[in-house]
């Protein structure tokens, strides 16, 4: 067992990215690029080599804006009309007028992306409007690619440290970070001049129905730290209340992947093998329809591939068992599923937070910065909707490019010497107690609170329960918690994101008194859509130690959207007809 030791270490740097999992490493990739004199770190809790939600790689990008097949404006609206409106369109075009030139960096750093007989990307239809799917034919080497162009510009890399809290100097900007070593228990305060959060979805806020808190459909290593992080940091985190809800593999908790099926033939059905929605693509209103059919008496919904050519399903089975997630094929193995005779049934995720999917991340604009100066946000934990890996690429590109000039301009904010004292008491303090409850324990009491009582359909008297029921939960992590060694220190300090992130989630979803983004914030109380008050974003921040929440307008568009579009996800079901 680790055990707990003692010191704490000071390093300076230019530019400091947290997370080492897709944003991370190209934002970092990307500053020393634009500066190679600057010191760039990047800070992993585990190790770069194979950390983050593509450390078994990646099937295909999801949202490829390839020239010839839409256009940045096409996929602007697209996304907009998606998010029900709910869409600063700035970053969104940015990235879209962006991610053709990250594939083609991506494809020089021997990442393949799938090509038609003449030499051209190889896009595929499922989105409503445009096509945008890529597949990778070796996306299983994604991560292997991305690490050796780390190596080749001799970033400075720390594994095995834990970012817990940003520093924040007097005049407001961002100073750093605290980390503690996740063997060892030692301190790191590393003072930066610009801070780049890439921690990630919050992947552990609901509880799978398997029970098992690390059977998530997110990366289990994804906790919510940078979201906590934020949020402690003072900056502003947008429409919490918009959860990611994903469609998945009943028991396996992977994703079914209907869309990269959906280019080959197949598609989503009901039990009688008719297809009831027309998009497969990951929308909350494509969500909702999947929990109607199943509460309709026509479920259990499934995958239907069984219908296609032998080759057809070959092909499908190459790119779906061979990479992201290899235990697939042998988990149809072990049941008997064969996609050739059998449809394969499909569930509903556990919730989360993940901009990637959904919409619900930290704040911030087209440049990637959040409303705290110097510091920056990408990937799934920034406020992009919908933006999956290629937009953690992008996005993380955009972050590392701006933070490397802003770091140029400025000098090392100060911070108070009393925060790093404070950390260290509230870090070390279950490693102080002979007896208590384990992390485990707490992590599981508040992933159940959060399945009974925020899971949609959300009830107004639910969540006011909740929002009593989780203050115990933090009762016991705050003084009742107890670990051994720094393997479960670092466990104590997911669980205290997880209690942040139920916190937070359960204070936006209250205010916003409204439904939208389908299954994603569907409020009983309140079902209706109400455009005149709530098209808007709600921004959460930390006030007087609690999250408040208030309105911000949607900025104007820069790609028009017109009256007879604005609901187009709304009418994707397939309707009957004589």
């Amino acid at each position: 067992m680790d055990e707990i030791g003692s010191g704490t270490a000071q390093v300076d740097c230019d530019v400091l990215v947290i997370g080492g999992g897709t944003a991370g490493p190209m934002a970092a990739y990307k500053a020393k690029v634009k500066n190679p004199k600057a010191r760039v770190i990047l800070l992993e809790k585990a190790n770069v080599k194979r950390s983050g939600a593509i450390a078994m790689g990646m099937d295909g990008l999801n949202n490829a804006v390839i020239p010839g097949h839409s256009s940045p404006e096409q996929y602007t609206k697209e996304i907009t009309i998606a998010n029900d409106g709910v869409c600063d369109q700035a970053p969104v075009l940015k990235y879209a007028q962006r991610c053709h030139d990250i594939i083609c960096e991506l494809d020089g750093f021997g990442i393949r992306f799938q090509k038609d007989e003449n030499g051209e990307f190889a896009v595929r239809k499922v989105h409503h409007l445009g096509s945008y799917v890529l597949p990778m034919p070796n996306g299983d080497t994604v991560k292997k690619a991305l690490y050796r162009q780390l190596r080749r510009v001799q970033l400075l890399i720390t594994n095995r440290f834990m970012a817990t809290r940003l520093l924040t100097g007097r005049d407001g900007r961002v100073a750093g970070a605290i980390a503690v070593n996740t063997r060892t228990a030692e301190f790191l305060v590393v003072r930066a001049k610009a801070v780049i959060l890439c921690a990630g979805a919050a992947g552990r806020l609901g509880l799978p129905a398997s029970g098992y808190l690390y059977g998530t459909y997110e990366n289990a290593a994804n906790a919510g730290d940078g979201y906590a992080m934020a949020y402690h940091a003072g900056a502003g985190l947008a429409n919490l209340e918009c959860f990611q809800i994903n469609p998945l593999i009943k028991d396996y908790n992977g994703p079914a992947c209907a869309y990269v099926c959906g280019p080959f033939g197949g598609y989503t059905a009901n039990n009688r093998g008719e297809r009831f929605i027309e998009c497969d693509y990951w929308s909350g209103q494509m969500m909702l329809e999947f929990w109607n059919e199943l509460q309709s008496g026509k479920g259990p919904v499934f995958l239907k591939l069984d219908h296609l050519h032998e080759s057809t399903i070959g092909e499908i089975e190459s790119i779906l068992h061979r990479v992201e997630r290899p235990s697939r094929g042998r988990f149809h193995e072990r049941r008997g599923t064969d996609y050739r005779r059998d449809m394969v049934e499909m569930h509903v995720s556990e919730i989360g937070f993940c901009s990637g999917h959904s919409a619900s991340g930290v704040f911030v604009d087209e440049h990637a910065r959040t409303t705290v100066p110097g510091l920056y946000a990408a990937g799934d934990m920034a406020s992009v909707p919908h933006n999956y890996m290629l937009g953690a690429f992008t996005n993380g590109a955009v972050a590392g490019e701006d933070a490397i000039g802003f770091a140029a301009e400025v000098d090392h904010a100060e911070y108070d010497p009393a925060d790093v004292e404070a950390e260290r008491e509230r870090v070390l303090a279950p490693t102080r107690r002979d007896d208590g409850v384990p992390p485990n324990q707490v992590e599981y009491k508040a992933r159940r609170l959060v399945n009974d009582y925020l899971q949609p359909p959300k009830v107004t008297r639910n969540m006011e329960i909740f929002r009593h029921r989780i203050a115990e939960v933090r009762e016991d992590l705050e003084t009742g918690m107890a670990v051994r060694d720094a393997h479960e220190l670092m466990r104590a300090l997911e669980a205290a994101s997880i209690v942040d992130c139920a916190e937070m989630a359960a204070a936006a979803s209250l205010f916003r008194t409204e439904s939208r983004w389908g299954l994603y914030h569907l409020r009983v109380d309140h079902p209706e859509r109400d455009d005149a008050a709530w098209l808007c974003h709600t921004i959460l921040r930390k006030v007087d130690g609690r999250p408040a929440c208030e309105k911000r307008p949607v900025a104007p568009y820069l790609v028009p959207i017109a009256e007879d579009e604005r609901d187009a996800y709304r009418k994707q079901r397939i309707r009957a007809h004589a």
